[in-house]
C-alpha cells in the first residue's frame, strides 16, 4: 500500500553508509586465480550502516564466502604439474624417508614465480592477517618477498619489505639488512618450516631491529612432528611458531591438501603415492586442532 510504501521509505533513508571496505574471501580469491577480473571485482564488500533513527544501532553487514581449499588445490596441482612436489624417497633434514619432496628452488623462471607469489598474496588476503612490512630470511626467502611485495601491491596491497644477507657487508652502507627499515608488525616468507631454525634466527632479527616478529606464511606446511636433539617430539614446526612463540602462521597448503589431491586425481600411479604419503602422514603426523 502507499501508506507501507512511504514508511518503508522514510525508514530506509535514516540509514547512513559509514564506510566499504573489501574482504578477503578464500573461495573468491582461488576462482579469480583463473578468471582475473579487476581488483575492485575481486573481494565482497563490508558495508558499516548507522541508522539515525535513534530507535535502531548500529549494525555491521559483511558477507564473507568459506574457503573452501580451492586454492590450496589448485596450488598443489600446480606444484606437481611444476615438478616442485616430487614423489619417490627423499631424505629429510630430521634424517626421515620422505615419500615426497617440496623444492621451492625449482620455481625457477619468471613465470612460475610470478604464479607463486600470487598464491601468497591471495592466501594472506583470504587470512585476514595483519602486517606492516615483509621479511625474507636468506636466501629462498629473498625472491619469495619480493615477488610477493609486487603481487601484493598489484592486488591493492603496497608494503615494504626487507631482507638479510648470511653474510655482513663490510664495505657501502654495511650489516646484514638489506631493503625497508623493520619496523611494526613483520611478516616473514619463507618457502617451508621443518625445524623452525630459519624462523627463529628471523625473530631475533627482526627484535634486535626493534620490530615485532607478528606472523609467517609459507607454501606447504608439512604437518609433521619436529625433532629436538635428534628426537621427535608430538608438535610441527609450525606448531612452535603459533602455539610457543604466539604468532600467526599462514600456509598456502598443508599435507591434508595434498593427500586429497592424490585421492581425487585418478590412476594408478597415484593411488599407489596416496598410499605412501598417509603412511608416512600416520606415522609422522601431528594432531592439530
Amino acid at each position: 500500500s502507499p501508506a507501507r510504501t512511504s514508511k518503508r521509505l522514510a525508514i530506509s533513508a535514516a540509514w547512513a553508509l559509514t564506510a566499504c571496505t573489501q574482504i578477503p574471501s578464500g573461495r573468491v580469491v582461488a576462482i579469480q586465480l583463473s578468471t582475473p577480473l579487476l581488483v575492485e571485482d575481486r573481494m565482497p564488500l563490508r558495508l558499516r550502516l548507522v541508522n539515525l533513527n535513534k530507535e535502531f544501532p548500529m549494525v555491521d553487514v559483511g558477507v564473507q564466502a568459506p574457503n573452501d581449499g580451492v586454492l590450496a588445490q589448485d596450488f598443489v596441482r600446480f606444484a606437481v604439474e611444476s615438478g616442485v612436489l616430487r614423489f619417490g624417497e627423499f631424505k629429510t633434514k630430521a634424517g626421515r624417508m620422505s615419500p615426497y619432496f617440496f623444492n621451492a628452488g625449482l620455481f625457477d623462471d619468471g613465470a612460475k614465480l610470478g604464479r607463486l607469489a600470487e598464491f601468497y598474496a591471495k592466501a594472506l588476503l583470504a587470512s585476514g592477517i595483519e602486517f606492516d612490512m615483509i621479511f625474507g630470511p636468506a636466501y629462498m626467502g629473498i625472491p619469495l618477498a619480493a615477488t610477493v611485495a609486487v603481487e601484493l601491491a598489484r592486488l591493492g596491497r603496497n608494503v615494504p619489505f626487507a631482507y638479510n644477507r648470511k653474510e655482513a657487508k663490510d664495505h657501502g652502507e654495511g650489516g646484514t639488512l638489506v631493503g625497508a627499515p623493520l619496523k611494526g608488525r613483520v611478516l616473514i616468507v619463507d618457502d617451508v618450516m621443518s625445524a623452525g631454525t630459519a624462523a627463529r634466527e628471523s625473530i631475533a632479527l627482526i627484535k634486535a631491529a626493534g620490530a615485532t616478529p607478528h606472523a609467517v606464511a609459507i607454501a606447504l606446511d608439512r604437518q609433521e612432528k619436529a625433532t629436538e636433539n635428534g628426537v621427535d617430539v608430538e608438535h610441527s614446526a609450525v606448531q612452535y611458531v603459533r602455539n610457543q612463540l604466539g604468532m600467526q602462521v599462514c600456509a598456502i597448503a598443508k599435507l591434508a591438501d595434498l593427500l586429497l589431491y592424490l585421492s581425487q586425481n585418478g590412476g594408478v600411479e597415484m593411488r599407489v603415492h596416496h598410499e605412501r604419503v598417509f603412511a608416512y602422514r600416520q606415522k609422522y603426523g601431528v594432531t592439530e586442532g
